[in-house]
């Protein structure tokens, strides 16, 4: 609970926050980019594996490693608090501004469904914070 009240308010260092997410068990799928520094080969992947490269966009452009300016848009597909995974099984990526210096582009979805993570269905939201609590200590 208190990390999620401190990021709530913003009172982290948005790299810091990230890597937190990250760390957490978080997984983020970036489904929209709309900056320099990014392009179609981004939409799709998921926000640990892009973590340097943003780090490096960060460095040179200002480029906000969250995506608090706009940069991209995200979807977290899996997180501990879950019952079921978010799956994209049939997407396209799709250009909504042809920009040279900042295209736009997104996700579209085709086909998702939800893949049932073992032994938490049946578990309330008040235990599964519980499961989230011990994955921290």
């Amino acid at each position: 609970k208190q990390w999620y009240q401190r990021r709530v308010r913003g009172e982290r260092e948005q790299e810091t926050l990230l890597q937190e997410m990250v760390d957490n068990h978080l997984e983020i799928r970036i489904i929209k980019v709309a900056s320099i520094g990014l392009n179609q080969s981004h939409v799709g992947q998921h926000a640990s594996d892009l973590l340097p490269h943003f780090k490096a966009t960060s460095k040179k452009f200002g480029f906000n490693v969250c995506g608090e300016g706009g940069e991209f848009e995200s979807l977290v597909t899996d997180c501990p608090l879950y019952a079921y995974k978010i799956q994209v099984d049939k997407s396209e990526k799709v250009c909504h501004s042809h920009d040279d210096m900042a295209p736009v582009w997104y996700e579209k979805f085709e086909a998702v469904s939800l893949v049932e993570k073992p032994g938490l269905k049946d578990l309330g939201l008040r235990e599964r914070i519980g499961l989230v609590s011990k994955l921290g200590s």
